[in-house]
């Protein structure tokens, strides 16, 4: 099993940045992909960023591209995604989630944080 703890989400006004942490924990060796997805109420959860634990490769959803970025650090099992220009838009509960498949979509992901909520005011 995998344990994911995601934090960092708040209030923040648009223009501004946050950074979301996910802390992994457990059988963190049987997982490949890491990812960011996002969902506000009524929507299909999005993934907005994705990386494999060494870094070498990274995708981003069309609307982060250019003002977010995810990135790890191996030695404390931390994923981060840092998010820069927030727009209203972006206000949503976000989720860390690992799995084996570098994908965007949620069915290749085992394991979820407990998410976050970022609010973004305009």
């Amino acid at each position: 099993q995998v344990q994911l703890v995601d934090s960092g989400g708040g209030l923040v006004q648009a223009g501004g940045s946050l950074r979301l942490s996910c802390v992994a924990s457990g059988r963190t060796w049987r997982t490949t992909a890491m990812a960011w997805f996002r969902q506000v109420p009524g929507k299909e959860r999005e993934c907005v960023a994705q990386t494999t634990w060494n870094g070498d490769h990274t995708n981003y959803n069309n609307s982060a591209k250019g003002r977010f970025a995810i990135s790890v650090d191996n030695p404390k099992n931390t994923v981060y995604l840092q998010m820069s220009n927030l727009k209203p838009e972006d206000t949503a509960l976000y989720y860390c989630a690992a799995g084996s498949t570098l994908a965007s979509d949620q069915s290749h992901y085992y394991y979820w944080g407990q998410g976050t909520q970022v609010t973004v005011s305009s």
